[in-house]
């Protein structure tokens, strides 16, 4: 079935957004075999269309007109919510100026996944040109944990990208030198991967060293055991997740940040 087909359905039973459309368009432009998941994941109650972006109101918010840059992967993309995720409600709701990049699949380490230069650091280099956003918000991608990346050390110079650690660090000093901006780096909720624990408490260690934010929901109680309303799978939130659980915590936070 072409992409084109196979979209129909979903824009109408799940009353996808037009900017849900074309993020799906083109992820399935590279990934033709996503076509099943999104069909198993379009028939869930967490992504029923009384909780799509179409039905989110636009509020008063602190946030409205802030530019803040989103950089990710699966989580970020929204690959379990139909494209739509909470950086999409932070939009829609809170008027926020949002920059999203996001790449399935992909790694904070600098290491090709399914194409030339996906990896964060690239994209980050390459990609993330905006001038004098308000937030940085970077994944702390799950990929890396996954794929058993190597986590290395925390060094004051010469990051080696290659690692999780090094690409941490090598974007967060590349992104104060340039936008002398916040920055915020957000968690996945809890799952059972040995290393994605000790990269979380990486990322604790290097807020200590380079001053930065971080939105915790790895060990963030109400994260630990989820309805399945709120989850597609062990990773990815629905489009509920999103809105009724993630956007919340993400309103609060970098309204605090701003503040």
């Amino acid at each position: 079935m072409s992409n084109e087909t196979f979209l129909i359905p979903i824009r109408q039973n799940n009353d996808l957004s037009d900017i849900a459309l074309n993020e799906l368009r083109m992820d399935l432009d590279e990934h033709a075999l996503h076509q099943r998941y999104y069909t198993d994941i379009a028939y869930l109650a967490g992504n029923s269309r009384k909780y799509s972006l179409n039905s989110v109101q636009t509020v008063a918010s602190p946030l409205i007109g802030k530019k803040i840059l989103f950089l990710g992967s699966s989580v970020t993309f929204g690959f379990g919510a139909l494209g739509e995720s909470f950086v999409d409600y932070l939009w829609k709701r809170d008027g926020v100026a949002a920059i999203k990049d996001a790449e399935n699949g992909t790694t904070l380490v600098d290491e090709d996944t399914y194409k030339p230069n996906d990896s964060y650091v690239a994209r980050f280099r390459e990609e993330l040109t905006e001038s004098q956003p308000d937030v940085f918000v970077l994944q702390l991608s799950t990929n890396d944990a996954n794929q058993n990346k190597k986590l290395g050390k925390i060094t004051n110079q010469d990051f080696d990208t290659k690692t999780i650690t090094g690409a941490l660090e090598y974007m967060i000093s590349t992104a104060q030198a340039r936008w002398k901006c916040p920055i915020l780096i957000y968690t996945n909720p809890y799952f059972a991967n040995p290393l994605y624990k000790q990269m979380v408490e990486r990322v604790h260690e290097l807020a200590q060293k380079c001053h930065i934010e971080i939105l915790d929901l790895y060990d963030h109680p109400d994260f630990q055991h989820q309805d399945a309303l709120y989850m597609a799978d062990e990773i990815h939130p629905t489009r509920a997740g999103y809105l009724k659980k993630w956007l919340p915590l993400f309103e609060e936070k970098i309204t605090e940040i701003l503040a």
